[in-house]
């Protein structure tokens, strides 16, 4: 739900302004108020589920997300629908560094890249599915159904954690959970935000403009000062010492800022320039769907084996062929000649970086920080796309109305995909300098060191005392 609704309003912006009446602007934040509660709120959500439970967070996080849902096919202006979009995004906060966290505790390590690769893969073709879901929803009865959908959705996946999913903690997490940072976090994202949506709009000399940038900047500042002093930090600041931490984490900053600057204009192109229906605009991008579906096990299972260094080298070079492939997507362009095989490049790009890099994130972090590690990965992912949304409408020229006009569209569309492209460059660089050996660490890839040492848990892979072995024993 959290990474399908990422992406599924997306398709449903041309109606959404229509009916509300919203500017430019007014769209940016219908999709930056999710992503902004998302990114901000991530880390402590990943700390509190370590903290008192991951089953039990992500339960919280799943109804929340629910309920925010249901007020957000109930909005009947801009405003509204952007607060209950925060709203929504904080029950994604609750939920996402849990599900990934309740995995890596869940699973024998051998099993661990396996698992996150389809975690990762899902999650990826939930991303990709959104437009054409979206697109199927808004042409049934309207873009109101993109959000109710996710009514019965919370209440089937609340059953089945209850039902199936074992509970979890990091029994070293002590003391009160780091409330300071996590606002100081909010208020540094949710400032260059403000910053970066309203300057084309009010000008960059504009006193809101410049208080929101400043309270940006300090922000962040204070947030990155509070974790190096904390005793019990949203971030631990080990888990920076590690190089190829670091080096994934900054991967996936560019990558998914390109991803959601690419998903977001891509719709808009397809239905004002060249007058696709919703449906038809979703199903454009179908062939990223089935590519995901495919090849995202296998890509993990490929990274377990060799290393992830191939894949994580040579999936964002295709994802920025993919793109500066779609700058053919103009007016008159047909979708067998121009979007086709862009959308199949792009989706081989996404395929074969999105669960090495995940899976990579996570064995270069102590099992012990896995919810934190988890929250830090989602949190740079989603504000990756965040600031892509918030500035890529200004680097291209689109304000105000632009983006009904398809002549203004179109350049802008260009441009945009040219800034996305060589953010993907940079990530292709970013992960030929990782270590590639990372997953060894897990299961050797697949050798001989998979059978466990005598004592060792085969649910934690931990040396186990009787006691604790013992408890999964009567588990079992």
């Amino acid at each position: 739900m959290a990474m399908l609704d990422g992406t599924i309003v997306n398709v449903a912006l041309p109606r959404i302004g229509a009916e509300l009446g919203a500017s430019v602007a007014g769209l940016q934040w219908i999709l930056d108020g999710y992503l902004l509660a998302l990114a901000a709120l991530i880390l402590i959500a990943g700390s509190l589920s370590d903290r008192y439970g991951r089953r039990r967070v992500f339960v919280i996080g799943v109804v929340w997300f629910g309920v925010a849902s249901a007020l957000c096919g109930a909005a009947v202006s801009t405003e509204m629908l952007v607060l209950t979009r925060v709203l929504q995004g904080v029950g994604g906060a609750l939920l996402t560094p849990g599900s990934l966290a309740i995995l890596q505790a869940s699973f024998a390590r051998r099993d661990r890249a396996r698992a996150i690769g389809a975690w990762s893969g899902l999650g990826g073709i939930a991303t990709a599915i959104g437009p054409l879901l979206g697109g199927l929803l808004v042409e049934v009865w309207s873009w109101r159904l993109a959000f109710l959908i996710n009514v019965p959705l919370a209440v089937l996946c609340v059953w089945m954690a209850g039902r199936f999913v074992p509970e979890s903690r990091d029994p070293e997490q002590h003391g009160r959970p780091d409330i300071a940072g996590s606002l100081l976090g909010a208020a540094g994202l949710a400032g260059l935000t403000a910053a970066l949506v309203e300057a084309p709009v009010r000008g960059a000399g504009d006193p809101l403009v410049l208080v929101a940038a400043v309270a940006g900047v300090v922000g962040l500042g204070l947030f990155v000062r509070l974790q190096r002093r904390s005793s019990s930090p949203l971030v631990p600041p080990e888990l920076f010492r590690d190089r190829t931490f670091v080096l994934a984490n900054g991967l996936t900053f560019v990558v998914y800022a390109a991803l959601g600057g690419v998903l977001m204009l891509m719709v808009l192109q397809l239905q004002v320039s060249l007058g696709y229906g919703p449906t038809a605009a979703g199903l454009a991008g179908l062939p990223i769907t089935v590519l995901m579906l495919l090849l995202s096990g296998r890509s993990g299972k490929l990274a377990q084996r060799i290393g992830p260094r191939l894949q994580l080298t040579v999936g964002p070079l295709l994802l920025a062929a993919g793109v500066l492939l779609l700058t053919r997507v103009t007016p008159g362009a047909s979708y067998l000649g121009a979007v086709l095989p862009a959308v199949v490049v792009f989706g081989l790009g996404l395929a074969a970086v999105v669960a090495p890099v995940t899976a990579t994130v996570l064995a270069a972090a102590p099992d012990s920080h896995a919810g934190a590690a988890s929250g830090v990965n989602n949190a740079v992912a989603r504000s990756g796309g965040l600031l892509a949304i918030a500035l890529l409408p200004a680097v291209a020229g689109l304000t105000g109305a632009a983006y009904a006009d398809p002549a203004a569209l179109t350049d802008g569309w260009r441009r945009a995909l040219w800034v996305c492209a060589g953010l993907a460059v940079v990530g292709g660089t970013l992960g030929a300098a990782t270590r590639n050996r990372v997953l060894a660490a897990e299961d050797d890839f697949g050798g001989p060191s998979e059978a466990p040492r005598p004592g060792e848990c085969l649910h934690c892979d931990v040396e186990g005392t009787p006691t604790h072995l013992r408890a999964h024993s009567r588990r079992d």
